[in-house]
């Protein structure tokens, strides 16, 4: 079961509609007024992070290997998802996520065993720095102690990724010393988080800051934006997405651990959304074909989302930082507004795509 495209389908369907959930319930968080179920607006983090993103990456991990058994991770994180979404309020929603996360965790293991290199032992850090975040919320954190660990899931798994392509230019021991250095402290910083959030926010914001730079004059990105259609569109994914990724890094070391507020919310959508979704915008058009096995033509209407997605994000940290809550409002919904625009467009384009190649198939 799942070693087959249409057998993943549903788990697909079902990592997209913990995110349509997610999205409502940040939006009720950010002071909409909608219609809700009790634990939707506690649960956007987890949802967002182990529900969606969780199950997205564990199902692409597990189509690399392809072992039936692996697909157990993403299966029982996208369980926990929906048990938050069908109302669920008590642990096991929380349970259903950690053992998800463990199951990434175990995809690294014999990734590592079958190949160990610099890039993956990178994507392993991520994968082990979601099951920590996720124990820690089990044994009773806060979110706001451990949602470093759940942004440094994201940040190496997708700093590994861009690693394993970095090796296609020409690398310098200063290029690999320093990258390694700079994921270390990066690293060291979320560790420090268990018993200082203030430091080890600042220390894991300051290796955000020192990655951006290391990934902005080494990544190939900067040598692909020269290309066309869809390398250049996703270059510009990349680098875009960098940059928040940077900002992030300087709020943090700016203002350190914060709980709640403007600031806080700055500090976690510029990584969160600014940062992951654009690297998501720019992996789409890799990520369902592998999963699906369906054809993705590039289309210029890819970058109506992203821009809108940037310009949102603009404003919303603006919102923020300004303390001007209209702004920040209406920042976060046109976020919101930007990822759904972006799912049509693909889904359309994965369409038509299928449909043209059942025409090439009769003819």
């Amino acid at each position: 079961m799942f070693t087959k495209p249409a057998h993943r389908f549903p788990l697909l369907f079902v990592s997209v509609l913990i995110l349509l959930v997610a999205m409502w319930s940040g939006l009720l968080r950010v002071g909409w007024i909608f219609p809700t179920l009790a634990p939707w607006r506690m649960a956007h983090g987890p949802l967002m992070i182990a529900g969606f993103l969780g199950t997205l990456i564990s199902i692409e991990r597990a189509v690399a290997l392809n072992k039936s058994w692996l697909y157990l991770g993403p299966v029982l994180s996208a369980a926990g998802g929906i048990y938050y979404v069908a109302g669920g309020e008590d642990v096991i929603g929380s349970l259903l996520m950690l053992a998800g996360s463990f199951g990434l965790v175990l995809i690294f293991v014999i990734i590592l065993k079958q190949h160990r290199a610099d890039y993956t032992i990178v994507m392993a850090l991520g994968a082990l720095s979601l099951f920590v975040g996720m124990l820690l919320w089990v044994l009773g954190y806060s979110i706001p102690k451990i949602v470093l660990w759940w942004s440094g899931f994201l940040v190496l798994t997708i700093v590994g990724e861009r690693l394993e392509l970095s090796r296609l230019m020409p690398s310098t021991p200063f290029k690999i010393i320093s990258g390694r250095a700079v994921i270390a402290a990066y690293f060291v910083g979320l560790v420090l988080t268990i018993f200082s959030v203030d430091i080890g926010t600042r220390v894991a914001s300051a290796g955000m800051l020192l990655m951006t730079l290391w990934l902005l004059r080494f990544d190939i990105a900067r040598i692909t934006i020269r290309k066309t259609d869809l390398v250049r569109f996703v270059a510009i994914c990349l680098l875009s997405g960098y940059v928040w990724l940077g900002v992030g890094g300087v709020i943090g070391v700016w203002r350190g651990a914060t709980v709640a507020g403007p600031i806080y919310d700055a500090f976690l959508h510029t990584v969160f959304v600014g940062f992951t979704f654009s690297m998501i915008f720019g992996h789409a058009a890799i990520i369902f074909p592998s999963i699906l096995m369906l054809p993705v033509k590039y289309s210029p209407k890819f970058y109506y989302p992203l821009i809108l997605l940037h310009i949102s994000l603009i404003m919303r940290v603006y919102g923020d930082l300004a303390l001007v809550h209209s702004v920040r409002l209406w920042g976060s919904t046109l976020n919101a507004i930007a990822i759904l625009l972006f799912l049509g467009i693909m889904g359309a384009t994965i369409i038509k795509g299928r449909k043209e190649e059942i025409e090439k198939e009769t003819r």
